[in-house]
């Protein structure tokens, strides 16, 4: 999964991007980092992990018609284009490129640490080992430019979104 900071980098992209979609900004917020604030990730990403999160089963079970809904349904794409696309076959030291990344990521794009994650938004120094600043920048841009209703439909229809 994309750390906390990284998806409320994305979800602020989201809403400065989206303006008018986007009611409730900090019930959005939330929606966004919901899904991982849990012991079974299965349950909140509807596969066995969230490498797998599956689209599909959400929004058969979801209308996504609130705020926090399209924050959490942002969260499942953000995970599905992570790994489908961006990173794929990574181990868990990226954890600590997360840490190295946070303040960049958080001065870059004046992400607000909600105070739920502010004990998992750790700040470490050095270089990242997996996860370079230009591809993670370039990773926010892409999700942050999609329209949820756009990727609603490409999912419902069986089309891939990536």
């Amino acid at each position: 999964m994309p750390g906390f900071v990284i998806h409320l980098a994305v979800a602020n992209e989201y809403i400065r991007k989206h303006q008018n979609e986007i009611k409730q900004k900090e019930d959005f917020l939330k929606g966004v980092i919901a899904p991982d604030f849990t012991t079974d990730k299965s349950k909140t990403h509807y596969a066995k992990d969230s490498i797998n999160t599956n689209l599909k089963l959400y929004l058969e079970s979801n209308i996504v018609n609130t705020d926090y809904e399209k924050g959490f349904f942002l969260h499942l794409i953000t995970d599905c284009i992570f790994y489908q696309k961006y990173f794929k076959n990574l181990t868990t030291s990226l954890y600590n490129d997360y840490d190295v990344l946070n303040k960049t990521i958080i001065e870059k794009y004046n992400v607000k640490v909600l105070k739920e994650i502010e004990p998992y938004a750790k700040y470490k120094q050095g270089e990242p080992q997996i996860l370079k600043e230009d591809k993670i920048y370039k990773f926010i841009e892409e999700v942050s430019n999609l329209k949820l209703e756009e990727v609603k439909l490409k999912v419902e229809n069986n089309e891939s979104i990536i």
